[in-house]
């Protein structure tokens, strides 16, 4: 489409289907509109997710990472990071960087290496196939990955952050009269990350071996140093105050909020309810969704894929409609 009726700018604050007329009424700060059809595309990272561990007059400045811009912005002292992903890794190396204390509380996650024998991880991700994945093995809808873009793009090494001087700390439990508790898995999610960095070497090599490509080898990036003695000897128990600690940085991800879509097109957990973003609510459609259709539906690099699909639902229903509206002009005429 040509010269598309864009609206930056604009918030949506209510969806709601008209009643005895086909389409919806969407109520926004630019006014009012009616529509046939449409296409929430907002994607699954809408609303910060803080885990209420920690109440708000413990005496300590909680913030979610969206809301992290620089190290100037949090008190002076110590921190923690929970949350060992891209955002939890890169602020908490920033924060090292710039002086700070930082502990960084790691759960599972996924560690794939930035590149790899002179390409980049997306590249991999791409000629191995998995951006097509169609469903993800189970128990792994959605896995936080470690992966890192700062300062030129890095490949997360845990133990090269606690080596410049942050202390890892396993999963965040719970919290009573001052003193923070880590689970015991600090080691097993650091070896399992390992294991899948591992995991996507092997298979890069053998994709180089079988099409006979040539790109230089990497020996080094299958060397995994010993482990750190926050590692070996993990905290299990922190008084934050004792350690200093006066902010915590939340890069725990964020949930789905369709509060403004009201319609009948989720479940009782607010989640959509659709087959291939195809909304049980008829003129409803979704964009962006976790593993909409594979891997990549809810990345940039693979949302086209079911735009393209929703696009065609559309237009196939605009057929039907086109029909319809053919049939009651024939009618009218012939009257």
């Amino acid at each position: 489409m040509t010269n598309a009726p864009i609206r930056s700018g604009v918030e949506v604050l209510s969806v709601r289907r008209n009643a005895g007329a086909p389409g919806f009424t969407v109520e926004t700060t630019d006014g009012s509109y009616t529509a046939r059809h449409v296409v929430a595309a907002t994607g699954p990272f809408q609303k910060p997710v803080i885990p209420t561990v920690i109440p708000a007059d413990a005496g300590v400045e909680q913030l979610h990472s969206s809301d992290y811009r620089n190290p100037d912005q949090l008190p002076a002292g110590g921190v923690l990071v929970v949350g060992a992903g891209s955002s939890g890794v890169q602020i908490a190396d920033e924060l090292r960087r710039a002086g700070r204390r930082v502990h960084l509380s790691v759960g599972p996650h996924d560690r794939p290496p930035r590149r790899y024998r002179g390409r980049d991880n997306v590249w991999w991700l791409g000629v191995l196939g998995k951006w097509e994945a169609s469903a993800p093995a189970a128990g792994a809808e959605h896995v936080t990955i470690a992966v890192s873009g700062a300062r030129g793009g890095r490949t997360v090494d845990f133990r090269e952050l606690a080596e410049s001087g942050i202390t890892l700390v396993g999963r965040t439990q719970d919290y009573a009269d001052g003193v923070l508790r880590f689970g015991g898995d600090l080691a097993a999610n650091i070896h399992a990350g390992d294991a899948n960095y591992l995991s996507v070497l092997d298979e890069a090599d053998a994709y180089i071996e079988r099409n006979g490509l040539d790109l230089p080898e990497e020996p080094e990036a299958r060397i995994l140093g010993p482990d750190p003695a926050c590692v070996t000897d993990p905290v299990t128990e922190l008084d934050l105050a004792a350690a200093g600690i006066t902010s915590i940085v939340w890069a725990t991800g964020f949930g789905v909020d369709y509060g403004w879509l009201q319609v009948d097109a989720l479940d009782a957990a607010g989640k959509p309810v659709h087959q291939r973003g195809v909304s049980a609510e008829r003129g409803v459609y979704f964009l962006g969704l976790p593993w909409q259709s594979r891997r990549g539906s809810s990345f940039i690099w693979g949302v086209w894929h079911d735009a393209g699909y929703i696009a065609d639902q559309i237009q196939i229903q605009r057929t039907y409609l086109s029909y319809e509206n053919a049939a009651v002009a024939a009618e009218g005429a012939a009257v």
